[in-house]
């Protein structure tokens, strides 16, 4: 399970980023439960959310592009001491009482941007730290682990701190977080990447690259899943604080309650793949993966007790760690050297861009048909994509045996 600890470089990113993300995890846990505090508003919990995220959407696709030509070790600590900076600035106004939800979303908006270029660098750069390449698989797996134990340990220090100590504890526990990241980088030894000699062109990059993803049928498809689930499917979680505070007349404790139990599943799921021997059936995993989390999510929208209702979280975290992780590693394992970064960008587009507009769509949403309508229908949608992509694989794979030779197509009897 633990191969790929034996590259040094890797060692060093996973054990940095595991104190690093637990206090993103902290702060993302204070944000939500104070914006809803604040304001009482599901549409502006909603762009918070939206804020952080969208910036995926437009900027992976040209973050993919210029990671592609210039050392991914030193953009990587360029974009972690701004990430660093941002946290900074949100824990001063919060020990200042500065409770400003303008501010806050301002820098919710700032956050998302130095995401979008961070986030699809992290996820190149595991190449480079890797000294076995036979062992990526296994170290993206055990990077999602890392990053789903922090989703269970986040929200949980989260809990106890806000209702114990306040909120600026979070956001100061955050800042600090960026410290033993800062060192690990810093103590990396990496060959530098070579930059390459033309110039950056945008747009020919994203038609070279939107070119490569269409041409791989199989790549396409699990990036449209993706894109589906991430847009009607995923967002189900923006909506964790109404279910915590007003379905289940809770706290900010009962909140990370829900928020833990997803990190939970997401922990044994990514324990599972980190435990594959290979990369081979991630589709299969995928159908799987997606239809555990159609299902778990209609039971958690019509559950009147809230055993059930974080046990189904807990099953959620495990369809959604395994559909969005089995859909990185076929990346990852799948795409040439020379469009890797794009493939990924692309992936960060479709999983990280779509969220927070489903975060919007649902927020609105769930104003006219209620929360637990909009959550079962969520669920709803999650199992027909899960239909959609078996059909025309099945029919992509009838026309290829159609056009094929008919001595190859009688060998495969």
């Amino acid at each position: 399970m633990f191969k790929a600890l034996k590259s040094r470089n890797f060692k060093l990113f996973f054990y940095g980023q595991s104190v690093s993300v637990i206090g993103t995890w902290m702060q993302k846990t204070a944000v939500s439960w104070m914006v809803y505090s604040i304001t009482g508003s599901v549409f502006l919990l909603g762009l918070a959310t939206f804020l952080s995220m969208i910036p995926s959407l437009f900027l992976a696709p040209l973050a993919g592009s210029i990671i592609g030509r210039y050392d991914r070790h030193k953009t990587i600590l360029f974009l972690q001491s701004l990430a660093m900076l941002q946290a900074g600035t949100l824990a001063l106004l919060i020990y200042l009482k500065i409770y400003n939800i303008n501010f806050i979303l301002a820098l919710s908006l700032i956050q998302g941007i130095i995401n979008a270029f961070d986030m699809t660098c992290r996820q190149t750069m595991m190449i480079d730290i890797v000294d076995n390449k036979e062992d990526l698989p296994n170290a993206v797996a055990l990077n999602s682990t890392m990053n789903n134990f922090a989703r269970i340990a986040g929200p949980a220090l989260a809990g106890i701190i806000l209702h114990q100590y306040g909120e600026d504890i979070c956001f100061i526990g955050n800042f600090v977080s960026y410290v033993p990241v800062l060192i690990s980088l810093m103590m990396m030894k990496i060959t530098p990447h070579i930059k390459a000699e033309n110039k950056l062109k945008m747009l020919d990059d994203l038609i070279e690259g939107l070119d490569y993803v269409k041409k791989e049928s199989e790549m396409a498809r699990m990036l449209l899943m993706l894109t589906c689930s991430s847009l009607f499917v995923i967002s189900f979680n923006t909506l964790m604080p109404v279910f915590a505070k007003d379905i289940f007349s809770g706290n900010a404790e009962t909140f990370s309650w829900f928020e833990s139990a997803a990190g939970i599943g997401s922990v044994l799921s990514a324990v599972y793949l980190a435990n594959l021997k290979s990369a081979e059936n991630m589709g299969k995993l995928m159908i799987a993966a997606s239809l555990l989390l159609g299902f778990s999510i209609i039971i958690l929208a019509i559950s009147s007790s809230i055993t059930i209702a974080l046990i189904c979280m807990t099953l959620s975290g495990i369809g959604m760690m395994g559909q969005t992780s089995s859909i990185n590693i076929y990346i990852q394992t799948h795409s040439i050297v020379s469009m890797r970064s794009r493939s990924i960008s692309y992936y960060m587009m479709a999983y990280q861009g779509m969220i927070p507009v489903g975060s919007l769509i649902i927020g609105y949403v769930s104003h006219f048909i209620g929360v637990r309508a909009t959550v079962a229908l969520q669920g709803v949608i999650c199992i027909l994509s899960v239909i959609v992509y078996l059909y025309y694989k099945k029919h992509r794979a009838e026309d290829e045996l159609e056009t094929c030779p008919v001595e190859y197509r009688n060998s495969k009897f």
